[in-house]
Formats: C-alpha cells, sequence, structure tokens
C-alpha cells in the first residue's frame, strides 16, 4: 500500500520533528485571526472556547494525513470534507472556495518559513516538494483554482495575503484568547515564534513590534538539541495540556 507521502520526502522530515511543527502552529494561529472567513471557525463556539486546542488539532491532522498510507490519508481527507459540509449545512451557507484555499496556503507557508527558521534554507526542488504534497491535499478536498506547481502558488499565495486577510474585531478576541489561555510568558513566546515565521504582510497587520528577542533563545535552544539536553527546557514553555500530545508529534528530535 503506498504512502501518501514517500518516506525520503523532505514533507516528512519537516512534519516530523516537533519543533518545526511549533512553529507551524505559531504561524498558523496568526494567520488564522486575520482570515476573513475566521467567523466560521467562530460558528460553532468551538474557536473561542478553546483556541489552542482547535488549531492544535487542525495541526495534528495534517501531520497526522502525512505519515499516512494513501488509502488512509484519503478516509481523513474525506472525513475534513464530511465535517465542513456539515457545518455549512448548519449554517446553510457554503464556505468560501478562496478560504479552503488560505487554510491550505498556510500548511504550505509555514511548513517552509518554520523549516528554514529552525534549520536551513530549503532548496527549489524540496520547495516544490512541500507544495506538491499538500496541493495534493487540496485536490482530493476539490478545491477549484490551485496552482499547479510552487512558482504558480507564489503568485497566489501573494494575492491572498493581499485580499484574504483583515485585522478585525474576531482578531482582536483571538488574541485575547491566546493570552488568556497560554498565561503572559507562553504569550509572549508565542507572539515571537510567530514574528520570525510570519510574513510582513502578517505581522503589519497584526502591528507586531520590530524587537525580536527570541533569536538568541533560539539559538541556545539549537544548541541544546544538538546535544540532547533540551527536553526540560521546553517541557517548561509548553502548555501542560498540550505537553504530552506534542510529544507524541515529535518523532525526529527525541
Amino acid at each position: 500500500m503506498p504512502d501518501f507521502v514517500k518516506k525520503d520526502s523532505i514533507v516528512r522530515e519537516i512534519w516530523g520533528n516537533g519543533d518545526t511543527i511549533l512553529f507551524i502552529f505559531a504561524g498558523a494561529s496568526a494567520e488564522f485571526a486575520l482570515n476573513k472567513a475566521v467567523d466560521w471557525l467562530y460558528f460553532t463556539g468551538k474557536l473561542p472556547a478553546d483556541p489552542m486546542g482547535r488549531l492544535f488539532s487542525t495541526v495534528a491532522y495534517a501531520r497526522q494525513i502525512v505519515f499516512s498510507s494513501q488509502e488512509d490519508a484519503f478516509k481523513a481527507i474525506n472525513q475534513i470534507t464530511a465535517i465542513h459540509a456539515g457545518v455549512e449545512q448548519k449554517r446553510g451557507t457554503k464556505i468560501p472556495d478562496w478560504a479552503y484555499r488560505d487554510v491550505l496556503f498556510m500548511l504550505i507557508a509555514y511548513s517552509i518559513s518554520s523549516f528554514e527558521v529552525l534549520e536551513r534554507k530549503l532548496s527549489a526542488h524540496e520547495k516544490e516538494e512541500v507544495f506538491s504534497v499538500f496541493n495534493a491535499l487540496g485536490q482530493r478536498m476539490h478545491i477549484p483554482d490551485l496552482a499547479t506547481n510552487y512558482q504558480q502558488w507564489l503568485v497566489q499565495r501573494e494575492n491572498h495575503l493581499q485580499n484574504d486577510l483583515l485585522a478585525s474585531n474576531f482578531t482582536a478576541d483571538l488574541f485575547l484568547q491566546y493570552h488568556k489561555h497560554l498565561g503572559f510568558i507562553r504569550f509572549q513566546l508565542l507572539l515571537q515564534a510567530q514574528h520570525l515565521v510570519c510574513p510582513e504582510r502578517v505581522k503589519n497587520l497584526l502591528k507586531f513590534k520590530s524587537i525580536i528577542w527570541l533569536k538568541p533563545i533560539l539559538f541556545v535552544y539549537k544548541m541544546a538539541r544538538l546535544i540532547r539536553i533540551h527536553r526540560p527546557f521546553k517541557n517548561a514553555i509548553l502548555p501542560g495540556n498540550y505537553r504530552n500530545q506534542i510529544k507524541d508529534l515529535d518523532v525526529q528530535s527525541g
């Protein structure tokens, strides 16, 4: 039975590292808050009630698909489509196609930027591979008007950043909820991680300050990871509710 993602794919390396997934989560949490369709996530009430858990489950679901067989990945993607269809039926209207594309774009964009912040620059071929994997996910969900290659996607991505993001009351409320659920110190760490992986358009809309104090801390953490003494530091900064879940995601960095 073929895998959804080849075992030697850079995508497995990216999504097999819990540290990278945390940064993907950070970037997605920022952009989710700015999405013009974020009201759909408020409709069920699950996002404002538990924003960290809701967003983390989205990222965890994507990781599950990455490491599944093609058959199991298709089943999971079909389940996602069915869940969205159920929400649409309850609300009596359809989630915009561009909103689906935007979420897909986040998985591509933050897979690349998070890995590059934590590890190294990706080659053009590796970026194309990241695009191809998640584009296949989008095609299985029957999302229309998807790009056919990474260069076309870059144009679509820029168009999305300029036209589909908005700092709204939902944005402000979500960041208040992030602060409430994480506490002051972890919330500041989240903001710093977002600053490192998010594009300029997102940072400008969120009015991020230019001071980035996480870089030297990140350097020390990388050194600690090399000699495998990073776990106590990582456990200290993770919310207790999600610590075991995140540990389960980390299949490479130990």
